[in-house]
């Protein structure tokens, strides 16, 4: 029998719609009991902290200080093995270079590298951005997918039957795998858009440029993206700096809790990987960024002049559920962890508005600033703070994406791309310090039955 699913849809619809309703009613847990048992839901105490189940070397997310024996709100902090971001992304500018490949070599091996150690890694990294023979047409081109991120987790795990030694988890054999998964994910991303592309769109021609040796990975991802190759030198930094604050976030973020996850059981490094894509791709996560961009498309579509009185009616709206999605959700406003400010959100403020002079949309710049500003201070009045709340990481990010001419299919990719170094890194601490399998406990409250025979049920 042929498979045919739209068949298969149309005759079971309305039974999985009724299974459906009463899986929903048979799952639901009545809420008291998670104060009952004292479970944390989603890990994080009455206040919001994050319920400590580890420790790493490898990054560290601070919006918090005690003074005088008083926890208190301070700027958002984030390390990369005891460096501050602010200052990796400073003396790169600096020093008129790029610097998300000496953040990997940094998460990886815990040092700044010298000039020598920068060069190595960095020809390393330039001979590894290759992918299998054969791979870009028997795996990419075979069954392209809408979605980026389902076709890098099924290209990641694709990767297996090409690798001669895929189930070694020795710290040398992650590494090299990690290293080959951080130098092909930038091709892998680019190469399934352009393809679906090429069947799904009005566009006449398949194209698949193959990376420049001497390029950084920023560069690279320009490079084979546009047709003409062309790009400049600020578009290439200010992409270079996304990549670096998206790197690594501490151990308890989603898609890297679950790469330690995943890491303790033994499995193997594509795996591992592929379940962290799964993870990352989320809208409470990774997708977070094309939220922003979508509910700054309604903005634009409802509000003609874009002053301070017309974003301030229309935040009311969505705060009140009455407009774009209807969730009450300013989107890219506020953090888990981050009070007073997240630190990569002022990095990336200040690179949109660089950026914005470039390209000449000055004016919705200013549009991103106001509703930042004011959703910052209704929401923080609704939950009666004494402090504004504050722009998170994604606010900007899509923005700048936008700017730079890249496709909302290829957002969540590219915060991939940068976070597969974060990925590695605790991958390897798991490996080297973990030892055993992470199994937090789960209390069941279902109360025992009887079984009933087959016959004498109703």
């Amino acid at each position: 029998m042929d498979f045919n699913e739209a068949n298969l849809i149309v005759k079971y619809s309305p039974i999985l719609r009724r299974l459906a309703t009463e899986l929903t009613a048979t799952d639901k847990i009545e809420p008291a009991l998670y104060e009952q048992f004292d479970v944390k839901r989603g890990l994080r105490d009455k206040n919001g902290k994050g319920v400590l189940c580890g420790l790493t070397e490898i990054s560290e997310v601070t919006a918090w200080d005690n003074i005088n024996g008083v926890r208190t709100p301070i700027d958002g902090i984030l390390c990369y093995r005891g460096y501050n971001v602010r200052d990796l992304v400073k003396h790169c500018i600096l020093e008129d270079r790029f610097g998300f490949e000496e953040t990997v070599y940094l998460l990886l091996f815990g040092k700044l590298p010298t000039a020598n150690e920068m060069q190595e890694f960095s020809n390393m990294l330039s001979d590894f951005r290759v992918l299998p023979r054969n791979f870009v047409r028997d795996v990419i081109m075979k069954s392209p997918s809408k979605d980026m991120m389902n076709m890098l987790a099924r290209c990641v795990l694709n990767l297996y039957s090409y690798d001669p030694d895929p189930d070694n988890i020795s710290v040398s054999n992650v590494l090299r795998q990690s290293l080959l998964l951080i130098a092909q994910l930038p091709l892998i991303a680019v190469y399934s858009h352009r393809v679906y592309k090429y069947y799904n769109s009005n566009d006449g021609s398949m194209i698949i440029h193959k990376p420049v040796p001497e390029y950084s990975t920023a560069q690279n991802i320009l490079h084979i993206l546009r047709k003409d190759n062309k790009f400049t030198d600020l578009e290439a930094k200010v992409l270079d700096i996304c990549l670096t604050l998206h790197a690594d976030h501490g151990g308890g973020n989603a898609s890297t809790f679950t790469t330690h996850l995943a890491t303790s059981t033994g499995t193997d490094t594509y795996s591992s990987t592929a379940a962290s894509l799964g993870s990352l791709k989320g809208p409470k996560h990774g997708g977070a960024n094309i939220k922003v961009k979508q509910m700054f498309a309604n903005i634009k579509e409802n509000i003609k002049d874009w002053s301070k009185e017309s974003v301030t009616e229309y935040v009311e709206k969505l705060l009140n559920k009455q407009a774009f999605d209807r969730t009450g959700l300013v989107y890219g406003m506020g953090h888990a962890i981050y009070t007073l400010s997240d630190p990569r959100s002022d990095i990336l403020k200040h690179y949109a508005g660089k950026l914005a002079v470039e390209k000449g949309r000055e004016k919705e710049f200013e549009l991103y600033n106001t509703v930042a500003e004011v959703a910052g201070r209704l929401i923080a009045e609704r939950r009666n703070l004494l402090k504004p709340i504050s722009p998170n990481v994604d606010f900007y990010s899509g923005f700048l994406y936008d700017m730079l001419n890249l496709p909302d299919s290829l957002y969540t990719p590219l915060f991939a791309i940068a976070r597969i170094a974060g990925w590695s890194a605790h991958r390897m601490e798991e490996l080297a310090n973990g030892n055993r399998i992470i199994r937090p406990a789960y209390h069941c409250v279902q109360p025992r039955q009887d079984y009933i025979p087959l016959n004498q049920r109703k």
